[in-house]
């Protein structure tokens, strides 16, 4: 089944920092399961759904986004017309001439020169392989002006809970943003549908009232005015929003049945593709419980990791519980046990980190051990 509809993927959370992992780049595009970012599921799931036009929303650090999406060949999105279009701040001439104008406007260019009759909206802090039939038939048959997808993990992953109140029909009557006590376990899950021409409408009045940024929570907020309507997800899905999320997140990897239910044959995960040799595990080495991708080089002993491209660890290391980014160097002689490492590190002979489940080490880009 054909959507109906273009996509929006907002690239970064205002509520969402997860330390050193997003200082360098938007929240979309931090490395996530060895070869692939955040925002691949996202843009996988709106492909697999059959939408062919998806804008990408990147009001800040978007220069690793822009560099792992490219064209969007790799998602099939590199078409003449229905392609993939990034939206960092919007610039023109009057700013130039030091006019005020609204970041909005960019967003709204985007949206008005669709031809399709919704728009699906998706946040960039969930990870899930769905397509999104359901909720494109639910919000059709139900008349509502938007209608937004919710679980029920309630608080369990943290800030920010979205909560929200249902009546029996299914509308939003009330929201709490990150309240102490929760009368129901209805969080939002970071995705929404609207008709294009009320987003038009909205956005119009946005930049009229002189807002300049795009949330989702900014949409759900209309709830007395609006008939937002909720549909329940029962699949499975992770959130990710704090280290500690993206940690506990990237560790439940290393299960068959989550690797199961986020990889499928039917539903494909699309990623830039790099041709690198397959891993090396050189004679002698241990590994145990590990998700590798192409090019690492194991000499050491490592169990329940995941290690992204180029790994190259070195002899008698020991690696555990940890997540090593794209060619990080682990010289000689080191112990790492729940620690996060960005990609380009060098973590020198005879360091030892250790760090906790709830409070990984972690080592920011570039950086020298």
């Amino acid at each position: 089944m054909l959507i109906n509809a273009m996509g929006l993927i907002v690239a970064d959370h205002d509520q969402v920092h997860l330390g050193e992992l997003t200082g360098p780049r938007a929240l979309a595009a931090v490395p996530f399961a060895g070869r692939y970012r955040i925002i691949d599921f996202i843009l996988s799931n709106m492909v697999n759904s059959g939408i062919k036009t998806v804008g990408v929303l990147a009001e800040t650090k978007y220069r690793s986004l822009m560099d792992h999406l490219g064209t969007g060949a790799s998602w099939d999105l590199d078409r003449m017309t229905q392609r993939l279009f990034i939206l960092p701040p919007f610039i023109n001439q009057s700013i130039m001439r030091g006019a005020q104008t609204s970041d909005l406007s960019g967003l709204l260019n985007y949206v008005e020169n669709g031809n399709q009759k919704y728009v699906v909206i998706s946040d960039s802090n969930v990870i899930m392989n769905e397509r999104y039939e359901k909720l494109f038939e639910k919000h059709v048959e139900s008349g509502a002006e938007i209608t937004v997808l919710y679980n029920k993990d309630g608080a369990r992953f943290g800030s920010p809970v979205i909560s929200l109140e249902l009546n029996k029909q299914g509308r939003v009557v009330d929201l709490l943003l990150d309240a102490p006590h929760l009368a129901n376990d209805n969080n939002f899950l970071g995705l929404s549908i609207i008709s294009r021409d009320l987003f038009i409408t909205l956005l119009e009045a946005a930049i009229a009232r002189g807002f300049n940024e795009f949330t989702q929570l900014t949409l759900l907020r209309m709830f007395p005015d609006l008939d937002i309507r909720g549909c329940e997800h029962d699949g499975f899905s992770l959130r990710i929003n704090s280290v500690a999320t993206y940690y506990s997140a990237s560790m439940r990897l290393l299960e068959s049945k989550v690797r199961n239910h986020l990889f499928r044959q039917e539903r494909p995960v699309f990623t830039k593709v790099k041709n690198e040799a397959p891993a090396e595990f050189v004679t002698g080495c241990k590994a145990s419980n590990l998700l590798s991708s192409d090019g690492c080089i194991i000499r050491g002993e490592v169990s329940n990791s995941v290690f992204f491209r180029g790994v190259d660890m070195g002899k008698h290391s020991v690696v555990k519980n940890s997540i090593i980014f794209q060619d990080v160097v682990i010289q000689d002689g080191v112990v790492l046990e729940h620690v996060i490492i960005d990609k380009d590190c060098v973590i020198r002979s005879g360091v030892e980190l250790k760090g906790q489940p709830d409070y990984p080490v972690l080592i920011g880009k570039g950086s020298l051990v």
